[in-house]
């Protein structure tokens, strides 16, 4: 099984290719874990593929490079992509990418998506951005999507959503249901002036007809 991970990400180090690696290596343990499935990872770095890409556009062929990124994003049976937020949405380089890419080639395909920005005030960028993106591609986008601003690095939450995301990418890919958190207990009755309080709903339900 193959997952192939695409980061926007420009710099080196890179904290958008940091949050690929951490969303890859927990998706390959979520598919492993609970039925042995082996996956292989690929990553394809546009920071590498920027020149072929702009030629793209230009000539209408992609290079040899481009090429191989295409095919292995178009043979992949899933998909991790994540991008900086430039100007409040997805950088021009990840658009340019998915622009050249064949429109049919992410149909019925599970994809994580997830982004990387210095204030938390753009996290909706997964929403309004990313997300209708590949819906447009029909794609089959996880229901948790990942966004890490940078007072979220070695912070609590974000561990626990690339945890999330990953086992809903994982489940998508090999089939299985994704672990459900466990029911909350039912209340217990209250008690109130010495008498016993019987919740709303318990009382709706109690005036349901027979059979």
């Amino acid at each position: 099984m193959k997952l192939v991970v695409v980061s926007a990400g420009l710099s080196v180090p890179s904290s958008t290719r940091l949050l690929a690696d951490r969303l890859a290596a927990e998706t390959e343990a979520k598919a492993k874990a609970p039925a042995g499935v082996e996956v292989e990872v690929e990553v394809v770095e546009l920071r590498d593929l920027a020149v072929e890409i702009a030629h793209n556009f230009t000539n209408g062929f992609p290079g040899r490079k481009l090429a191989d990124a295409l095919d292995a994003v178009a043979g992949a049976d899933g998909l991790i992509v994540v991008t900086p937020v430039f100007s409040a949405s997805y950088s021009g380089l990840f658009k340019s990418f998915f622009d050249v890419l064949d429109q049919d080639a992410l149909t019925g395909k599970p994809v994580l998506i997830a982004a990387t920005g210095g204030s938390a005030r753009h996290s909706l960028v997964l929403e309004h951005a990313l997300r209708p993106l590949f819906a447009y591609l029909r794609a089959v986008v996880v229901p948790t999507a990942v966004y890490a601003a940078s007072e979220d690095w070695g912070a609590e939450g974000l561990p626990e959503r690339v945890e999330r995301a990953a086992g809903e990418l994982a489940a998508l890919m090999t089939g299985l249901s994704a672990a459900r958190p466990a029911a909350p207990a039912a209340p217990a009755k209250a008690e109130a002036g010495g008498f016993e309080v019987i919740p709303f709903a318990e009382q709706l339900a109690a005036l349901r007809p027979a059979g």
